[in-house]
């Protein structure tokens, strides 16, 4: 039983230190700017970069659109499934995990094939038809993790009682599901919007090929020209990935002690 336990806590050990060791290591040669002291030059020329917060805003912007029309797309589809049409769910199961199967150039040069120009819906042809077009790509992007967290979520209320129960107060199908489904299955929801805003931030091929000012190419022009602000706006996006975990880990708790709204 000792040796069980000795063996785990080393296990824990290695893996710990293969994570931290070179997260210690970006986070000191970042502050190893100025020469022969630490100082938070790198962080004070990035976050003074008009270009960064340019592309940050915009990365922001295109992460709030892409949960906003997520969650009106995944939410009535994982509800509709659930109740009118289960046996169909093997079918949008396989459907939502297509985006983790296709690689994200074959979906974008897909895109750029349809939608150019020259074709019957030219998105590409304007600012805003490519800014349609790259949210569209991070829904699709996200589907998967937030169809998931909905769908797990909405496991844990009884959706058929909560429906019937509301259609016999005589509840629209609106009403229904913006006052009773949706603030039951928020858990879900928000957690699927923490991993969508982290994906979105740190993305590079749908912006880089269409030629959007995100953040992920933003990050990748840095590292290719510059030496100590990498390591500090990489230090920035590992930060924001984890405050949106530490923060679907809150959500997730207090989804689990709160019962479900009739």
């Amino acid at each position: 039983m000792k040796a069980q336990r000795l063996g785990a806590w080393i296990a824990i050990i290695l893996g710990a230190s293969y994570f931290i060791i070179p997260l210690i290591g970006t986070i000191e040669f970042s502050l190893r700017m100025r020469r022969g002291e630490y100082s938070l030059d790198a962080y004070q020329s990035v976050f003074s970069d008009a270009q960064f917060r340019e592309t940050f805003g915009y990365s922001m912007l295109m992460a709030l659109l892409t949960i906003v029309f997520g969650m009106l797309l995944v939410v009535p589809t994982a509800y509709w499934v659930r109740l009118r049409l289960p046996q169909m769910r093997p079918v949008v199961e396989f459907i939502t995990l297509l985006p983790l199967v296709i690689p994200a150039i074959v979906i974008v040069f897909g895109y750029l094939r349809m939608y150019n120009s020259s074709s019957y819906l030219p998105l590409t042809g304007s600012t805003t038809g490519t800014n349609i077009l790259l949210v569209f790509s991070y829904i699709t992007l996200s589907l998967p993790y937030m169809y998931r967290a909905v769908d797990t979520a909405m496991r844990a209320i009884d959706v058929r009682t909560l429906t019937e129960a509301a259609e016999s107060l005589g509840a629209s199908w609106t009403t229904i599901m913006f006052k009773c489904i949706f603030p039951n299955v928020m858990s879900g929801v928000l957690s699927g919007a923490f991993i969508t805003l982290a994906i979105v931030m740190g993305e590079f091929t749908f912006a880089a090929l269409l030629n959007r000012p995100a953040f992920g190419p933003y990050l990748q022009l840095v590292g290719a020209n510059k030496a100590y602000e990498p390591s500090a706006l990489a230090v920035i996006a590992f930060s924001i990935t984890w405050l949106s975990m530490g923060l679907l880990n809150l959500v997730s708790r207090v989804g689990k002690a709160r019962p479900a709204k009739a």
